[in-house]
């Protein structure tokens, strides 16, 4: 740490505001509509995802795009998922929580937790695959064919974050 961090970081007087800027944000412009330019794809992953939904709790559904929205940074999707998730009857509180959801681990159920378990292995695959602990945990709750459809779940709104993430979906603009 350098000596301005530590400084930084022990400093007790009172912080100052950020002079005000009048330069406007800077505006996103969609790269490609990605449902226009490859249609068949796009229905293809539309029916993937219906048929992972199928039999699954609505409101889990909810709470796991929102998780890997989160930890895939894709803000046009976690917008989404949380709007629907309002529609849908979710709380305020659970939503703000579903970040922390292991040290808030009393606002989900057994169930829930180990689905959000599974959506960070899975989302994070590449930084140590899916620990056997974080599966079998999931299959205690979810049976077979439901464990197989939350996985396809899973892998859509991965897939769902990436289109958005790379075809430069503006947060606030979906059309549903």
């Amino acid at each position: 740490m350098t000596n301005t961090a530590a400084h930084d970081l022990t400093n007790t007087a009172p912080a100052t505001e950020a002079p005000a800027t009048t330069e406007a944000p800077e505006v996103r412009v969609p790269r490609v509509d990605f449902a226009k330019a490859a249609p068949k794809a796009f229905r293809a992953l539309i029916g993937f995802d219906a048929a992972a939904r199928e039999g699954l709790d609505p409101a889990l559904v909810e709470l796991v795009q929102i998780r890997s929205s989160q930890l895939n940074k894709c803000a046009y999707c976690l917008h989404m998922h949380t709007t629907d998730a309002r529609k849908a009857g979710e709380s305020e509180e659970r939503l703000h929580m579903v970040a922390v959801w292991e040290e808030a681990a009393h606002f989900f159920t057994a169930r829930e937790r180990a689905a959000l378990a599974l959506t960070e292995a899975v989302t994070l695959v590449a930084h140590g695959g899916v620990p056997d602990a974080v599966y079998e945990r999931a299959a205690r709750h979810f049976a077979t064919d439901e464990l197989a459809r939350l996985l396809a779940l899973i892998f859509t709104i991965n897939t769902w974050n990436r289109i958005a993430i790379s075809t430069g979906k503006v947060p606030g603009t979906d059309e549903r």
